[in-house]
């Protein structure tokens, strides 16, 4: 395995990142690998654990629906850290192990209805970014504005997430 491309910042090594490491361990209850990385840059870090909080606490996104949009992505770009680092996360939003298990073998074939929407959904941001025109009425259909633009930026958030854990080698 290698390690990441940039030295990881030991919490507490670095007096004037205190606050800042708290409030990650505030919201995330641990610095974790990836925030280790993040933290060469404090104002990038600081930006970074705002928005996910967001993302991951404070939109109408059901969590069932949020952990399966990370998950598929997570697959879909082969970030198999991210993917293991919600796991948790999407059995506490009340996914179940079989939905998890399917998801981590690429297999999208037994979620119906919103699910498959949502992922389709993903997919088409994920792999193609251009979002066929023909989904725009179902997805108008199923969301008001506020949550389809929350699961949008949940759906390229988790993108850079992955390309970041990639790229930087975090594992």
């Amino acid at each position: 395995m290698k390690k990441p491309r940039v030295p990881q910042v030991t919490p507490g090594t670095r007096p004037e990142l205190s606050a800042l490491e708290a409030r990650i361990k505030g919201a995330r209850g641990r610095i974790s690998p990836l925030y280790t990385v993040l933290l060469n840059s404090p104002e990038l870090a600081s930006g970074w654990e705002q928005l996910f909080t967001v993302i991951r606490q404070k939109t109408s996104v059901p969590p069932a629906l949020r952990e399966l949009v990370i998950l598929r992505v997570a697959v879909l770009n082969g970030a198999e850290y991210e993917f293991e680092a919600h796991v948790p996360h999407a059995l506490a939003a009340g996914m179940t192990q079989d939905a998890i298990d399917r998801l981590r073998r690429d297999d999208i074939s037994g979620f119906r209805g919103l699910e498959q929407l949502v992922l389709q959904y993903t997919d088409a941001m994920t792999e193609d970014l251009v979002v066929p025109e023909a989904l725009y009425p179902r997805l108008d259909q199923a969301f008001d504005a506020k949550t389809l633009v929350e699961l949008t930026a949940t759906i390229a958030g988790y993108n850079m997430v992955s390309r970041f854990l990639i790229a930087m080698h975090i594992h």
